[in-house]
């Protein structure tokens, strides 16, 4: 039974393991030549999964609202980062809001808007974003209606997974008994 109850435990903490870093701008990372929209269009942001934002000293990160992301305004950060490798966990299903505070970069482009849905699969709507600009999925905004964020999971545990995963509980404790 000590078997059972061990493999029960591993079993209901294998969904933390799902998460993904996903490297803001890629290879470049965070820079002033990144187009964040286009990095961040198709994917699909879980609670739980990281931002990993690497840069120059040049460079910082801050956690914004979102109207400071859309008129780039720097002097009410709600997280500021300067290590030059930041992680930053997603630790609640919204819209969440980035942008470089040096003076330019901003404007210039360097910021970034996701939205992130529950690990459940239950997915608040997308971010909204200025008239003449388009959503973080890359396309125009639809005049205040909002669109879901696409249904392929990213290595976040489904209920398929979830499921199976309890099957095979099953299957183990009825074996071991």
């Amino acid at each position: 039974m000590g078997l059972a109850a061990a493999l029960l435990f591993l079993l209901l903490a294998a969904p933390a393991a799902f998460a993904e870093q996903y490297t803001v701008g890629d290879s470049s990372g965070w820079t002033t030549t990144g187009d964040y929209q286009s990095w961040a269009q198709g994917k699909t942001f879980t609670v739980g999964d990281t931002l990993l934002f690497t840069y120059g000293g040049s460079h910082s990160v801050e956690e914004v609202s979102k109207s400071d992301y859309d008129n780039c305004n720097t002097g009410n950060a709600i997280k500021s980062y300067s290590d030059g490798n930041t992680v930053i966990t997603l630790s609640n299903p919204g819209a969440m809001y980035f942008i470089c505070p040096t003076i330019g970069h901003c404007a210039g482009g360097m910021k970034l808007a996701i939205n992130v849905v529950a690990a459940s699969g239950n997915s608040p709507s997308t971010p909204s974003t200025p008239s003449g600009s388009t959503t973080p999925s890359g396309t125009p905004p639809s005049g205040g209606t909002t669109t879901s964020p696409p249904s392929t999971p990213s290595g976040a545990p489904s209920a398929v997974n979830y499921g199976f995963m309890v099957a095979l509980l099953g299957a183990v404790v009825g074996i071991m008994s």
